[in-house]
């Protein structure tokens, strides 16, 4: 593993204790050799996470759209920057520069490339691990949501088992070093029924 894809907000959120993670699981990348790939912007939890990766000595690595490099205020402190045209094309580059990937606290956007490249793994698409970097319980309604799907047949104890969750940085890096994916894609049983 080379490279984290980390997802997070694009603001600090309510709490000074989210900013202090990210600065927190950007110096565990840095230590554990990783370089963080993330959406390229110089504000809230991205901005925060790549100042410390770079104040750590590390490798930040930022994709941003077009359109979001003066909302987003493009982070120009970093290893490399890349400006793409859109966010179809944003997601696919930070995917394929990545070995796993983790939401931090954020919003909808966070959640919606973590719920991309979390079917990805369950289709098959990757076997790349997929986390959660639960802080102080930010997630728990959504795992307690995703527990509800397993319940109600709606996804397999397997396919919920692929999502990492910690709430320590360096707990969560050996988690996402230790992850071994379901044997079978999410349509093995019903090729093999056919």
């Amino acid at each position: 593993m080379k490279a984290v894809c980390v997802y997070c907000g694009s603001s600090n959120g309510a709490k000074p204790l989210y900013a202090e993670a990210a600065r927190g699981f950007g110096r565990a990348l840095v230590e554990a050799g990783l370089a963080l790939v993330y959406g390229g912007g110089k504000v809230g939890l991205m901005g925060t996470i790549a100042d410390a990766v770079m104040e750590s000595g590390g490798r930040a690595i930022g994709v941003i759209p077009e359109l979001l490099v003066n909302k987003e205020v493009g982070h120009n402190g970093l290893t490399e920057l890349h400006v793409v045209p859109d966010m179809h094309q944003r997601k696919k580059m930070m995917a394929d520069l990545s070995d796993a990937f983790v939401a931090m606290p954020g919003g909808a956007g966070t959640l919606e490339e973590l719920f991309e490249v979390y079917t990805w793994a369950q289709l098959g698409y990757h076997q790349k691990p997929v986390a959660l970097l639960n802080i102080d319980g930010y997630y728990d309604p959504l795992i307690a949501m995703l527990e509800h799907t397993v319940q109600e047949g709606f996804m397999r104890q397997t396919y919920f088992d692929i999502l990492q969750v910690d709430s320590d940085p360096v707990g969560l890096i050996a988690r996402l070093r230790g992850y071994q994916p379901p044997p079978k894609d999410k349509w093995a049983d019903n090729r093999d029924a056919v």
